[in-house]
């Protein structure tokens, strides 16, 4: 009985990290996406050519050959080709601004950071509308080393490992310094694995993407349900669609591969089966993150 308390203790605490994690995250969503005017992009200078009538060629003094002209009265054809030449300008002036601003905002509404709120790893999500070359294993093991051993790893896990302490997650642990330290260790072999088994080992294997590619348009709940999707559905190497094997059983491998390091009380097929129920719900959690931090980072934190 005290084992199942325990067991039912720790994955209450670790469910209970999730749903704090999300409703933190839509609590500033709303913000992010209606309480805040839009960013206005500045205009970018016009083309030199046309950026002022001092570009424009000055007409040429036709008094030579036609004596009864002067300087300051051109001849008839002369005066309309300069007055189309002008009215054309402003048009293309127009059409150029409107095309940069265009690419400008695409570019930067959907661009993510290698890092989320400075203390979460994010260097495997990929810019909305950003094309990029397959992955070979060795960059999938190299992605998932960044996304392990950055120093935003070592910091959320910290993170991590005081609301496991806060929680009481592990009683068996006990409390204070001693007990944190037991927390983090855990809490970073965790991590560790988890992101070796889904980002590079598996994928490796499946010659699966392991990247979060960008949405970055359209509603809210269509994003939602994108990001959501993303933890069963992912790229191949090739380009096309298919199940997420990386993400399903990168996380079942992770949560196994557990027993061999937490107490007695936290082991067993029952509790692996909790352990991985409680991943694939964080892997869904860091979607919603990663496809909502642009939107978080440009209208509340109004970085560019």
């Amino acid at each position: 009985m005290a084992q199942q308390t325990t067991s039912s203790a720790h994955w209450q605490a670790l469910h209970w990290q999730n749903i704090v994690s999300l409703v933190v995250a839509l609590g500033l969503l709303p913000t992010a996406l209606g309480l805040f005017p839009t960013v206005s992009w500045s205009q970018t200078q016009a083309l030199s050519q046309f950026s002022s009538p001092a570009s424009i060629p000055p007409s040429t003094s036709l008094s030579d050959s036609n004596p009864g002209s002067t300087a300051s009265e051109p001849p008839a054809d002369e005066l309309r080709l300069d007055v189309s030449y002008n009215a054309a300008v402003p048009d293309l002036n127009a059409a150029y601004l409107k095309n940069q601003s265009k690419k400008k905002k695409d570019t930067e509404e959907g661009e993510q950071t290698k890092r989320m709120m400075w203390v979460v790893p994010n260097f495997a999500a990929v810019s909305a509308n950003t094309e990029l070359p397959p992955m070979t294993a060795r960059d999938k093991f190299v992605l998932a080393v960044h996304d392990s051993m950055d120093y935003s790893g070592f910091t959320w896990t910290a993170i991590l490992a005081g609301q496991a302490l806060a929680t009481n997650s592990d009683p068996e642990f006990g409390h204070g310094i001693k007990a944190y330290g037991r927390y983090y260790w855990r809490a970073f072999a965790d991590g560790v694995s988890g992101t070796f088994f889904t980002e590079a080992i598996v994928p490796a294997i499946t010659h699966e993407d392991p990247r979060y590619y960008t949405m970055g348009h359209g509603g809210f709940f269509r994003r939602m349900g994108y990001a959501l999707s993303r933890t069963v559905v992912t790229k191949t190497d090739s380009g096309g669609m298919t199940f997420n094997i990386s993400e399903v059983v990168g996380n079942a491998l992770e949560a196994g591969l557990s027993n061999a390091y937490y107490p007695p009380e936290e082991r067993g097929l029952r509790q692996t089966g909790r352990n991985w129920a409680t991943q694939m719900e964080s892997a869904a959690v860091n979607n919603i993150a990663k496809e909502f931090w642009p939107d978080i980072r440009r209208k509340i934190l109004r970085q560019k």
